[in-house]
């Protein structure tokens, strides 16, 4: 028995050598969300004890793998206990990385951690090398659960006056998982099905915790390395330096982007106190990247309102972090060597350090495919599911952008374009990462021969 259990062993990690870094990390995802959609069809898993169809449970295992928060059906009204519990295990796998849920068991096992673990490792954080990798992920590790025992502590207090302990509890540590992970699922359903957070808008305390709990998630964990270790922002990484600097542009910017449009919105912020719709407005900045909670109904969002927060989405937050997106430095690097090449200048310059041409090549890439796949994936929504075009293109965005918001409500997609949703949340999560694994990892294809240059008409 122990001889066949030996070589079984090592059949396996034959098979797991034929496939690269980033194949493992595309299988690993496909495979825990199809385990999730077998479990969500069982009848235990439905409130009603009837079990639900396998597409609407692919759906939503796989908006909880891709932290989406895309749902056809109120978490709350649907899914029992175990059903939530099997999303809240899809979400902390998806958010932190299925090679962070498999190393903890190694290091509480205190096994050593293989080359080959190593260099999943590193791809799975978007690192460009082993060095540090274990270190690096122990912090992923106890720095999340940490965070999300606080988050959790603070709900809890919050919500137990008013629906007693072992209920708040629950909502705590669910909603904390949640909110860290970028995820945006609540069970707040049973109140009122389909309104996420809309009961406490205007509550500061599950306001902050969430927005804080939102924030640190999509930071991403180099920068909590560099928050930790070095402290001073003059020392930090230019990296890091561009990640603060950048999100902290976008949390404001969005926050006053939003008043002004919906401030006198009677559907969105117009009947609420000055303070609260301050209040409302920065937490709807903070969910569009890319967490997915809805303070306020966005089906409700004026027109100009709706186009701020597709911009939001599609930005989303850092690499490497439980966020989606196109990533918020991506985006910098991008509008750089824009303004950069407009100016007739060939280099790209931040914080007193050159980038090289091909990264910001790469930034034009990512966000160009970004782009193509809302537009031309919106305009098939709109013309199998009945969505305006810019309800349409606020559900795409949520999907490839792993966000979860939806104006136009996603239990009403066509089946085609439920579909393609699953198709969306899964490339935004693991497709984007592998496009730039790729770029990060590849080496350089080196030409053989060139033709002769000839000059166009540009502009």
């Amino acid at each position: 028995m122990i001889g066949k259990v030996y070589a079984y062993r090592r059949w396996m990690n034959k098979q797991m050598t034929r496939f690269s870094t980033t194949q493992i990390i595309a299988v690993a995802f496909a495979v825990i969300i199809l385990i999730g959609a077998v479990l969500l069809t069982l009848p235990i898993a439905s409130r009603s004890g009837v079990g639900c169809n396998f597409r609407s449970a692919l759906f939503t295992a796989t908006s909880a793998t891709c932290v989406t928060g895309l749902v056809l059906f109120d978490t709350w009204t649907q899914w029992s206990a175990f059903g939530q519990t099997v999303i809240l295990c899809l979400i902390e796998i998806g958010g932190l990385g299925f090679m962070s849920a498999a190393s903890l068991f190694v290091f509480l096992l205190g096994r050593k951690v293989r080359l080959k673990q190593r260099l999943v490792m590193a791809q799975a954080m978007s690192m460009n090398d082993v060095h540090g990798v274990v270190r690096l992920q122990k912090l992923v590790l106890f720095g999340s659960l940490s965070v999300q025992a606080v988050g959790a502590s603070i709900l809890t207090l919050r919500f137990w006056s008013e629906l007693g302990f072992a209920k708040a509890l629950r909502w705590g540590i669910f909603h904390s998982i949640s909110a860290f992970c970028n995820a945006g699922f609540d069970i707040m359903g049973c109140f009122e099905p389909g309104t996420s957070i809309m009961r406490y808008n205007t509550d500061p305390i599950v306001n902050l915790t969430l927005m804080g709990l939102i924030v640190i998630g999509g930071l991403g964990f180099f920068v909590w390395e560099e928050l930790i270790h070095i402290r001073k922002f003059h020392k930090f990484s230019v990296y890091t330096k561009l990640v603060l600097t950048i999100t902290g542009i976008l949390i404001a910017g969005g926050t006053v982007a939003i008043a002004l449009i919906e401030w006198n919105n009677p559907d969105t912020l117009g009947n609420m106190a000055w303070y609260d719709k301050i209040l409302a407005s920065a937490f709807q900045s903070v969910t569009l990247r890319t967490a997915g909670f809805a303070g306020i109904d966005q089906a409700k969002l004026t027109d100009a309102g709706k186009g701020v927060s597709i911009a939001l989405m599609l930005i989303g937050g850092s690499s490497g972090s439980t966020a989606g997106g196109v990533k918020t430095v991506t985006v910098v690097v991008m509008l750089l060597y824009l303004c950069a090449r407009a100016r007739g200048k060939e280099n790209v310059s931040v914080f007193r350090r050159t980038i090289p041409n091909y990264q910001a090549l790469d930034a034009m890439i990512i966000t160009m495919i970004m782009v193509m796949l809302t537009f031309f994936g919106a305009i098939f929504i709109s013309i199998t599911s009945g969505f305006s075009l810019v309800d349409a293109l606020f559900e795409t965005s949520s999907a490839l952008a792993t966000v979860g918001l939806s104006a136009g409500n996603s239990a009403n997609l066509s089946i085609g374009s439920q579909y393609l949703i699953i198709l969306y949340m899964y490339f935004g999560r693991v497709g984007v990462l592998t496009i730039s694994l790729g770029f990060l990892m590849g080496d350089r294809v080196q030409e053989r021969f060139r033709y002769a240059q000839t000059k166009l008409l540009i502009g």
